[in-house]
């Protein structure tokens, strides 16, 4: 069963790219866990709501057998939403440089992902507030934050989106969010801070897109918004400019993960840069990588605990 919202206009286009795309392994690092309220994939399609600067979209996607992928928008912002759809799927993501045939594994996993390709989704105050919500704490917990609160603060997706589908909201609305509901939502006051932080200067996060695909420049203007370090400025513009070279430092699992998958041993984040400093400029396609290879680190630490701050 779906809802349909008001529909302002439609919008369609067949992308057919040049080199192979992985329509799933592609946008997968949008999806804020299996409950987001902006994300679903249904059998051959993957559902998007996007909050454009011309209003909400739903943009749906679909791979074709002959591997070009359809795309229908729905909304306000559906022009906006097609004319994203070749960099939201990859293109300009040139992997042509990067040489991994001195590691079996990285090498085998690039054989077995010839689609894999680093998104560029252009919303940036949206992944910024998303890796805000992420901040030292665990997935699940950031994950049920996000669902809640869009569904609470977000709009119905327009057009013919799967039912509970619902459109982020504008910084404006994130603006009026009270101290009680982001408690309700479990997310604690600092972070909740960074976020009004991020709300007044929305529109010139935006035009960090002009600088291209992420890079220093980019990361030091994410880095003056007041609860913004490097970690959450590397989440964001990995997802909205598309940075090839932004690895997660500071992630309380990302460099074990790399140490395990490239040397067989945790490393901490000095020792990631180290192992991947070979492919710098190319970092977190590597990253991507070791995450499509199914490297896992041995659990046998004591998983972080799960802190409800909604009853304190």
């Amino acid at each position: 069963m779906t809802a349909v919202a008001l529909v302002e206009s439609d919008a369609t286009t067949v992308y057919a790219p040049a080199v192979p795309v992985d329509l799933f392994a592609t946008v997968a690092p949008l999806r804020r866990g299996g409950y987001d309220p902006t994300f679903r994939a249904e059998g051959v399609a993957v559902w998007r709501t996007v909050r454009t600067p011309c209003g909400a979209a739903t943009l749906r996607l679909s791979q074709r057998t002959d591997g070009a992928i359809r795309a229908h928008a729905w909304g306000e912002g559906a022009e906006w939403a097609i004319t994203g759809v070749p960099e939201l799927l990859g293109e300009g993501d040139d992997w042509s440089g990067l040489d991994v045939t001195g590691n079996a594994m990285l090498a085998e996993t690039l054989r077995r992902n010839p689609g894999l390709r680093l998104t560029r989704c252009r919303q940036v105050f949206e992944m910024l507030l998303a890796a805000i919500l992420e901040q030292k704490i665990t997935t699940l917990e950031a994950h049920r934050s996000w669902a809640w609160l869009v569904r609470r603060y977000g709009e119905p997706a327009p057009g013919p989106a799967p039912e509970g589908m619902r459109v982020a909201p504008a910084a404006e609305v994130w603006k009026r969010v009270p101290s009680w509901d982001w408690h309700r939502a479990g997310v604690d006051p600092k972070r909740s801070r960074a976020v009004m932080e991020a709300t007044r200067v929305a529109s010139g996060l935006e035009r960090t897109l002009e600088l291209g695909r992420g890079g220093s420049a980019v990361a030091q203007r994410l880095r003056t918004v007041p609860g913004v370090g490097i970690w959450t400025a590397a989440e964001t513009t990995q997802r909205a400019h598309g940075d090839a070279d932004a690895p997660s430092v500071g992630d309380l699992h990302l460099s074990k993960l790399v140490g395990y998958a490239l040397i067989g041993k945790p490393v901490d984040d000095d020792g990631m840069l180290e192992l991947l400093e070979p492919w710098r400029g190319h970092r977190q396609r590597i990253v991507r990588l070791i995450y499509r290879s199914g490297a896992r680190k041995p659990r046998f630490a004591p998983r972080l605990t799960i802190q409800d701050h909604r009853h304190h």
